[in-house]
């Protein structure tokens, strides 16, 4: 069995087209299917409380995605747990190839499995990333992998039309082996959004588990989903993340350097590249965010989890 986990949070109509998705496409197989509300104030999972074939867990306020995910793998019941953006959606035969991939028992050690992305025009999205190291971080803060994307983690200059072995892949479609989910502890819920899915595919792979891309099997996915609605919030959790990311899994040296280089460096270029762009949302954005960071950042060093 296949347990699909969507966590909601004000997604409107793409969680309605989602969970159609599942319906028409997985139709006769054995897919149980949990969506956990983090606190929408839309109503958007309002419809699946008439559904006695979904479990809804309704935490009544935005635990973040990490922990939500948990609190709705502990509800799963499938031997392998499909963790799913509700701006995704399946297409014919999605599951079906990837639970046969994962059930060769050649692939036994892929713990997880990610499948080929297409957008509303069926562009094929640029999802897999490499495990960043310090360098890669500082050049994203500085926004040099526009110029050179292959100085950044995300595996942009490949084109994603083969299968193979990759570091990560992007959680939007997210599928896991349940026994390596209860290996490690299931998503660290101290990120609260952003790169929960990069630490736990990097914990998988400490453990000797491996990550693979499946070209033969493909999904839909919008993209930004409903975080464009809270832009410099979304900043602010995207930054924070980066830095748990730094000191959980650099040296001390090199994560002082992603530090440093997001609250010295970043905040100029992003408010220079605002400038130019003559964007004064985007230099609203940037400073709203960083200032969510900095007041979170005493914080967060009081309690020592710096290391």
């Amino acid at each position: 069995m296949i347990s699909v986990i969507i966590v909601n949070w004000n997604a409107g109509a793409q969680l309605a087209a989602c969970i159609a998705s599942i319906d028409h496409h997985a139709s006769g197989m054995n897919v149980h299917v949990v969506v956990v509300d983090n606190g929408s104030s839309d109503h958007s999972a309002d419809f699946l409380r008439r559904r006695s074939d979904i479990t809804l867990i309704s935490t009544g306020c935005n635990q973040g995605f990490g922990k939500a995910c948990n609190l709705g793998a502990a509800q799963a019941t499938g031997d392998y747990l499909l963790f799913l953006n509700p701006d995704a959606a399946l297409y014919p035969h999605t599951l079906s190839r990837v639970l046969a991939y994962m059930q060769d028992p050649a692939q036994a050690r892929v713990g997880i499995c990610g499948v080929q992305l297409k957008d509303g025009l069926g562009h094929v999205a640029r999802s897999c990333a490499r495990f960043p190291a310090p360098w890669a971080l500082v050049a994203h803060a500085l926004g040099l992998v526009r110029l050179i994307p292959r100085w950044g983690h995300f595996m942009a200059e490949w084109a994603h039309d083969q299968t193979r072995e990759v570091d990560h892949v992007i959680g939007a479609f997210y599928l896991v082996r349940r026994s390596l989910f209860e290996q490690i502890g299931g998503f660290d819920e101290r990120f609260f959004v952003y790169l929960e899915d990069l630490d736990f595919s990097y914990r998988a792979r400490q453990a000797g588990w491996r990550s693979v891309y499946l070209a033969d099997a493909q999904a839909f996915h919008a993209g930004g989903g409903t975080s464009n609605q809270i832009k410099a919030r979304r900043l602010f959790y995207s930054l924070r993340s980066r830095l748990l990311y730094a000191f959980k899994h650099f040296t001390l040296p090199g994560a002082w350097v992603v530090l440093l280089s997001t609250l010295l460096l970043e905040p100029v270029a992003r408010s220079g590249h605002g400038l130019l762009r003559g964007s004064w949302a985007t230099l609203a954005e940037t400073w709203s965010g960083y200032a969510m960071l900095f007041l979170w950042l005493p914080q967060w060093v009081l309690k020592g989890v710096t290391r």
